[in-house]
């Protein structure tokens, strides 16, 4: 299968010229490696480095499976087994009950762990971490200081309530402190060895250095925003720096089964309503599914698009209907470039069927 360049381009340009969408990366690719077509609008280039943000949690999704496959962790072990007193105690505590003693791996990879969550959570004075982001001011957030601060918020539910998601970053600050214990290594030496390295992904890693100015800057609305002391802060949650190109081999590899069993794909697709409309999304294990109402292809509808966004309008998609991967970036971080990044998406998907 070939789509034209000429559609391609005009899904870029629709992407780059929405509003405060100041520069775009998409690449497209197909499974067996006989089309593949990238583009980059505005201050980006196709080989690019930017911040994948939560996209990298597809990347722990795999390194989760990965641990899982050589027996060294179990879904359903209670994350009590893995980390210190003093950072169970008193982490979920709700209506007086302590249910600290009751989250699983499962409940933080699956967003139900009922867990607050640090980054979008408003103090009494109406700020929030991301508020005060988004505002340009740079400050680190490491694992200790968030499970501190989670400590003082008020949880959502009781871990696995049926039926309830909730997205909270602070799951994955605790997933990372889980894999460093488990794998007994700090974690950009455990993604270098079990996808990094073995994928040779040379210009892919979690930022770490607040010297490294290689990635791009991302956009809040207007503002540029160059925030090193808080990225570098956050391996597991959305750490990760990469390319369109690399993020596309670790995509296809992803659903290619080359971390974990090919069928446990599966497995994760236990989805949740997590966002209602009109910005509707569903979480899975580890996992994201856009929604594709019956409407927006009336003749040959369009069954799934599976994989992840990350804040900034980094994604990686996988519609298996055509085969077809996508992976880039609208680096505008106000949720603008996501709705233009999807439609870009699903015209090319419609084109394909």
């Amino acid at each position: 299968m070939k789509i034209k360049e000429s559609i391609l381009e005009k899904c870029l340009n629709d992407i780059s010229s929405k509003k405060q969408v100041y520069s775009a990366v998409l690449r497209v690719e197909n499974g067996d490696g006989t089309f593949a077509w990238e583009g980059a609008k505005g201050d980006m280039k196709p080989d690019s480095k930017y911040f994948i943000a939560s996209v990298t949690k597809l990347y722990v999704t795999a390194v989760v499976l990965s641990l899982i496959e050589k027996h060294k962790l179990k879904m359903e072990d209670k994350i009590v087994n893995y980390l210190p007193q003093s950072i169970i105690e008193n982490l979920h505590v709700l209506n007086g009950v302590d249910y600290s003693k009751e989250i699983t791996i499962k409940h933080l990879i699956s967003n139900t762990s009922g867990l607050p969550d640090y980054f979008f959570y408003k103090e009494s004075d109406k700020k929030s971490a991301a508020s005060m982001l988004f505002k340009g001011q740079d400050e680190a957030w490491e694992p200790e200081k968030t499970i501190q601060a989670t400590k003082k918020m008020i949880p959502k539910f009781v871990p696995g309530k049926k039926g309830k998601v909730y997205y909270s970053d602070t799951n994955y600050q605790l997933l990372g402190r889980i894999i460093e214990t488990v794998a007994g290594n700090e974690l950009c030496k455990v993604f270098d060895e079990i996808i990094f390295d073995r994928l040779n992904l040379n210009d892919t890693y979690i930022y770490h250095d607040v010297n490294d100015q290689e990635p791009v800057p991302f956009y809040y609305g207007a503002k540029k925003l160059w925030l090193p002391r808080y990225m570098s802060s956050i391996a597991c949650e959305g750490g990760i720096v990469s390319t369109a190109r690399e993020v596309m081999v670790f995509l296809k590899e992803f659903f290619k089964g080359s971390f974990f069993a090919k069928e446990k794909i599966e497995e994760l697709k236990d989805w949740k309503l997590l966002m209602p409309p009109p910005g509707m999304f569903y979480f899975g294990i580890g996992l994201e599914k856009s929604p594709t109402p019956r409407i927006i292809s009336l003749f040959k509808p369009i069954k799934e698009i599976i994989g992840f966004w990350g804040q900034v309008g980094s994604f990686a998609w996988y519609n298996p209907d055509t085969d077809l991967y996508f992976t880039g970036t609208t680096n505008q971080s106000n949720g603008i470039g996501h709705a233009a990044a999807m439609n870009a998406i699903i015209k090319i998907i419609k084109l394909s069927l």
